[in-house]
């Protein structure tokens, strides 16, 4: 069973989220270990109530995205982790060689329109209803060394409706997250498994 690592910033919703669907094996994987790059999250105890290890790696203690990201995946090294879902993550992280194609994002809104650096929470709904388009939703995808880039695994669509404001839209968009992710990581996880048997 694959090791998971929760990487997060603020209140660490989608990792319970992704804790309860391996507690619930919808999600063939174990989560033993939490990262988070904000000593002041609010997920930081919410995810220690639940038994995991958080390891705080605040990002302003670093001088450089590589150095703190270095860190970072140094810690779900030691811990035996072999995919890392970024669960609210709001920092960059460079990812090297070893880890490419082995760390899933999901972001709040669809890809590439409304993603990129800044593109975050209720930047991305605000984005959205400045756009005047019909429809939101979220994606997962893995993460590469660009913002919001890396290859499509799952989509989820939400219609923006009139009156809608960012929160409102949020909130729509959010319930699909919540749904989605841990869909989209038991299916990535599955085609890993049958490479790694091949």
């Amino acid at each position: 069973m694959q090791k998971l690592a929760l990487f997060f910033s603020g209140t660490g919703g989608n990792a319970l989220n992704l804790i309860q669907a391996c507690r619930e094996e919808r999600v063939a994987a174990e989560p033993v270990l939490a990262v988070c790059s904000n000593a002041r999250a609010l997920g930081i105890q919410r995810l220690r109530a639940e038994g995991l290890s958080v390891r705080v790696v605040p990002r302003k203690d670093f001088v450089a995205d590589d150095a703190f990201s270095e860190v970072c995946l140094e810690a779900a090294e030691a811990a035996g982790v072999s995919v890392i879902c970024l669960c609210g993550w709001l920092k960059k992280l460079v990812v090297p060689g070893p880890w490419e194609g082995r760390i899933l994002n999901i972001h709040p809104g669809l890809l590439p329109e409304f993603g990129g650096a800044g593109m975050y929470g209720h930047h991305v709904h605000a984005a959205v209803l400045a756009a005047g388009v019909q429809e939101s939703g979220c994606t997962v995808h893995l993460v590469d060394n660009h913002y919001d880039h890396g290859r499509h695994l799952a989509e989820a669509r939400v219609p923006v409706l009139p009156g809608d404001t960012p929160e409102t839209l949020q909130k729509r968009v959010y319930d699909e997250e919540m749904r989605l992710y841990p869909q989209a990581l038991a299916a990535y996880l599955e085609r890993l498994s049958s490479n790694d048997r091949q």
